[in-house]
């Protein structure tokens, strides 16, 4: 999917280039906030342009927590660590339980967003690892 086409999909909207985040993304990404955490349930629509992904990573909680995501435009992939990755379209919903290693972001050739949602718990924390090797995500198809 072209920048073009998606930008028409991506109903939720862009919004503003990742770069606090920018250090765990192997390329572009963008961030449109949806609700303000400090009054409810954290959602915002993340955006990766082609080929982007987020480096494998960790939602940490003590009870509850893990994260929600809800493909709404693009394709992308979501991958465990020791599962097979996952294609996401829109209307996919992944839940991500908490203390489970993953990733996810865009497949080569499209765009792609999801709304993400953290799912409350006790003590949550998210812990950042290694990237997503090259030869890894280019054997997805």
């Amino acid at each position: 999917m072209n920048a073009s086409d998606f930008d028409q999909a991506n109903v939720f909207g862009k919004g503003e280039e990742n770069t606090g985040y920018a250090q765990y993304f192997s390329d572009a990404s963008f961030l449109n906030p949806l609700t303000d955490p400090k009054e409810t349930v954290f959602l915002a629509n993340v955006t990766f342009e082609l080929g982007c992904r987020n480096n494998w990573h960790i939602h940490h909680a003590a009870q509850g927590g893990g994260q929600l995501l809800i493909c709404t435009a693009g394709e992308g992939w979501y991958q465990e660590e020791g599962k097979p990755a996952v294609s996401l379209t829109p209307g996919v919903v992944v839940t991500i339980p908490a203390n489970v290693k993953h990733w996810h972001g865009a497949k080569k050739d499209s765009w792609f967003s999801h709304i993400a949602v953290e799912v409350p718990g006790k003590d949550c924390r998210n812990e950042w690892c290694e990237p997503v090797g090259d030869e890894e995500y280019a054997r997805l198809s």
